[in-house]
């Protein structure tokens, strides 16, 4: 039997729920702008002249530079200090969004998306690299799923939002509307949230950050074009060559140097890379989800984009329950039952979304969202907490912006990959019948599209065909999800290894620990 061992620790940070309500403004800022401009894209490309590469571009330009320099973001944090970093970056994801509320041209709403990158990559991982210094291994667990919902409900935010103010403002009003949420977080982060750094971090290698933005920047790219261009395409199969390239020579460099900037002794940690590895696997299917939820609820069930996004709420209600009750139950099981529970109730969640049909109303999608929520939180919350406690204290941002960037990279796969199913299942289904080569070209780029040409020739016989072969599409990628999730679980149950579990003895206010298996924290 494990024997209780006691741990010494400094007394908890009075103000610590007060500085983690610093960091959830932040993150809800970031959860919202990420679905925000999608409702806005049709306006703005009407108003602006946007081309479809642009309109595309608008969105992925955040997604890009966000990505791409999350790791050197932590790096920062770690050398210059953590609060003053995510000060910074709330500043700069500020001014992106007044350079895109004010911008009169396409190119500058996309230069816009891109600042607003740059804020967001410092901003995502020290959020997450404050909460060792705040939170004890008992409280760590709920603050963690306090982060991640708040993250998580941003995504349906973002429709609701963006619904309203375009119901009421002007396009623009969509960027606008982060400067208040961004005061309140630059004014909680100022006056509640402790400085922390790492003098002795490695400094900052310009070219290593070089090799890191332009090979991750380089991947995405191609992963987000392949759908559209096709993945045999010249420039996608040249992005994948110059990003393998690119991040082989920044493994070489990082092996060269006394103090490297990424960390690779990290991935040694067998806590680290496979909690890390379990996250990003959660993403991939969440992203799937969250996808193809949108197109559905608003083409085929006919909901507007607020009315979409209010129809997102039972995933989060799900989310926010695993959020509450994810402590107490790794406490008792372990950690690696937890993460394998939620994702075989992830996989389930999926499977039985890919037996929605046609006739099928909001009520079934509601109960499988929910049954999603609760294990999408059971499994990402145990999972990040454990790469958390995994990290050395000294390298808690720079492991913290590998852990985000792995997850964003894994949401960018599963977009594309799932996107490219869905897009191509739905063209070989859609019946073009009678229709004009253009218009049945433009019909099959989307259920949308088919909605809005059926409209202009007045063909009912369009809008129940591109109804059926997008749900036939949807429920071939929730069907994928399900599988991945599955195979995700069996996984974790073999090889995750368990935190250590975290309770009380008796008539004493400190935790103790006591390891749940051999395997424990390593």
């Amino acid at each position: 039997m494990a024997t209780v061992t006691q741990l010494e620790e400094t007394p908890p940070n009075p103000r610590r729920w007060w500085a983690l309500g610093a960091l959830v403004a932040s993150m809800l800022v970031l959860g919202f702008d990420m679905t925000i401009l999608n409702v806005a894209l049709p306006t703005m490309a009407e108003q602006l002249g946007a081309t479809t590469g642009q309109q595309q571009w608008m969105a992925d330009a955040y997604v890009v530079v966000f990505a791409s320099l999350m790791l050197p973001a932590g790096l920062l944090g770690d050398r210059f200090g953590r609060r003053r970093m995510l000060i910074t970056g709330l500043a700069i994801f500020l001014a992106g969004s007044v350079i895109g509320a004010l911008a009169g041209d396409v190119n500058w709403v996309i230069a816009a998306r891109a600042v607003m990158g740059v804020g967001a990559a410092l901003v995502m991982p020290l959020a997450l690299s404050v909460l060792p210094s705040l939170f004890g291994p008992a409280e760590r667990t709920r603050a963690v799923g306090i982060i991640s919902a708040a993250s998580a409900l941003g995504l349906p935010l973002g429709p609701i939002i963006g619904g309203w103010l375009l119901n009421h403002f002007w396009w623009g009003s969509v960027f606008l509307i982060n400067v208040p949420m961004v005061a309140i977080g630059v004014t909680a982060c100022v006056f509640l949230l402790p400085e922390t750094s790492d003098p002795a971090s490695p400094k900052v290698d310009i070219l290593s950050t070089a090799l890191t933005a332009t090979g991750l920047g380089a991947l995405i790219y191609a992963i987000i074009e392949a759908p559209d261009r096709g993945w045999g395409d010249p420039l996608v199969l040249a992005l994948f060559a110059v990003a393998v390239v690119l991040v082989a020579g920044l493994v070489l460099r990082e092996r060269q140097v006394d103090r490297p900037m990424l960390d690779m002794e990290l991935l040694t940690h067998r806590g680290f890379l496979l909690n890390t590895l379990a996250a990003t696997l959660v993403m991939f299917v969440l992203s799937g989800l969250m996808f193809v939820l949108p197109p559905y609820l608003q083409a085929v069930l006919g909901n507007d984009a607020f009315g979409t996004g209010l129809r997102l709420l039972p995933m989060m209600g799900g989310l926010m329950i695993a959020a509450r009750t994810a402590q107490p139950i790794v406490a008792r099981f372990g950690s690696r039952a937890v993460v394998a529970a939620g994702l075989v109730v992830l996989a389930f969640a999926a499977l039985l979304g890919s037996r929605t049909t046609v006739h099928d109303g909001y009520g079934f999608t509601a109960l499988w969202l929910s049954v999603a929520g609760l294990g999408f939180g059971f499994s990402v919350v145990p999972a990040m907490d454990g790469a958390l406690a995994a990290l050395p204290a000294d390298r808690a941002g720079s492991g913290s912006g590998l852990l985000m960037t792995l997850r964003q990279v894994g949401g960018a796969i599963g977009i594309a990959l799932l996107g490219s199913l869905l897009a191509s299942t739905f063209r070989d289904r859609l019946d073009v019948t009678g229709l004009p080569a253009p218009l049945g070209h433009t019909a099959g780029e989307s259920v949308v599209a088919a909605h809005l040409v059926a409209a202009k020739t007045g063909s009912t016989h369009l809008i129940a065909s591109a109804n059926a072969s997008y749900v036939h599409g949807m429920g071939l990628v929730l069907m994928v999800c399900g599988i991945a999730a599955l195979v995700t679980a069996l996984l974790a149950a073999a090889f995750l290894p368990n935190t250590p579990t975290v309770r009380r003895t008796e008539g004493d206010d400190s935790p103790a620990v006591a390891p749940a298996t051999a395997d424990a924290g390593q």
